[in-house]
């Protein structure tokens, strides 16, 4: 190998190692740059959740949550107070009013992503959660900003949860668990806690999700049947827990002759009643620009191979639903040997 040539190996290696944005040593500070942000970030949500559950946080639990050795626990700590994001003190460690700001402003990011996973990216549910955890640290303010508005500023993320305002106001959730609810009286399912995460994909198996109807039919030392869109599903005490609701009105409560689109078999018709409450942001604006409006006239007009998604004819036009949006709107059959009996 001549000089030459070790004289360009070594010039081309150190371009590559200091290139401005993609060189080496660039891809080595940002990722470092984001793990400090990340864990300094996970940190302080931890404080806020023990101070929302009147939990007393300390160097442990914080160890803990965020899977740190007590070395790299307290160097993270003493960074955070260095900054004035906590204090501690003979009473634990506690967010200042600086970080409780950046706590929410976290949670805030973290549950409009959440959304839009939702209503843009059809995601499912279980998958959400761990999605948002990554795109909460790399948010901008301005991006956050601009997601609200584009989602038509939702007041819950997809579990229920409330969505923190830009200014840091939370609003309460104002519901009961489902334990505590009465027997034969219908209700709004207004929060689903996803953890643990075990019990979190079988209240999803059951099919439950927020802004549904459900009734308690009975209970027993074992848990309780829950009928939901005229299914029954049994849930176990500790279950059954983890779902709030919330009261319902009578004038709330969907028709008696009242039918989901997705349930509308080929060649039949109806008149669009309403969206139902779960279709939000995005989701909801893209069926009503759609026309699928209260009074519209809708029709099956094909079936695919798979049976999802399906084609219908409103004002008309030929336009594809998936199954999931379908269940959002709430028609009046037209033909009454399809009227629900309930």
């Amino acid at each position: 190998m001549t000089t030459l040539t070790i004289l360009l190996a070594i010039t081309l290696a150190a371009l590559i190692l200091a290139l401005p944005r993609v060189g080496i040593l660039a891809v080595v500070r940002r990722f470092r740059a984001y793990r400090a942000r990340e864990r300094s970030e996970d940190a302080l949500k931890h404080l806020l959740a023990c101070q929302h559950c009147s939990k007393t946080a300390s160097l442990e639990s914080i160890a803990g949550a965020l899977r740190l050795s007590p070395n790299a626990a307290l160097r993270l700590t003493n960074r955070l107070q260095a900054s004035g994001w906590i204090r501690s003190g003979a009473s634990g460690i506690a967010l200042t009013p600086r970080g409780e700001r950046r706590a929410l402003a976290v949670v805030r990011a973290h549950r409009l992503w959440e959304r839009h996973l939702s209503d843009d990216a059809n995601m499912p549910m279980a998958r959400l959660h761990h999605a948002a955890e990554h795109a909460e640290h790399t948010l901008t303010t301005e991006q956050v900003e601009q997601l609200d508005a584009h989602l038509g500023h939702p007041q819950h993320d997809p579990h229920g949860d409330p969505i923190p305002s830009a200014d840091g106001r939370v609003a309460p959730l104002n519901a009961l668990s489902l334990t505590d609810w009465p027997v034969d009286t219908p209700c709004r399912i207004a929060h689903i806690e996803d953890e643990p995460e075990a019990v979190f994909r079988r209240i999803l198996a059951a099919g439950l999700r927020p802004a549904q109807i459900v009734r308690i039919r009975t209970t027993g030392p074992d848990g309780m049947t829950v009928e939901s869109e005229g299914t029954e599903h049994h849930l176990d005490a500790a279950v059954a827990a983890n779902v709030q609701v919330t009261r319902v009105a009578d004038s709330d409560l969907p028709p008696a002759d009242a039918l989901r689109l997705s349930d509308l078999p080929r060649g039949a018709g109806g008149e669009v009643i309403e969206l139902g409450p779960g279709c939000q942001g995005f989701s909801r604006r893209r069926l009503l620009d759609l026309g699928l409006t209260p009074g519209a006239k809708v029709e099956v007009a094909l079936e695919t191979a798979f049976g999802d998604p399906r084609a219908f004819r409103i004002r008309g036009t030929t336009i594809a639903l998936r199954n999931q949006q379908a269940r959002q709107v709430w028609i009046r059959p037209l033909a009454l040997d399809l009227v629900p009996q309930r």
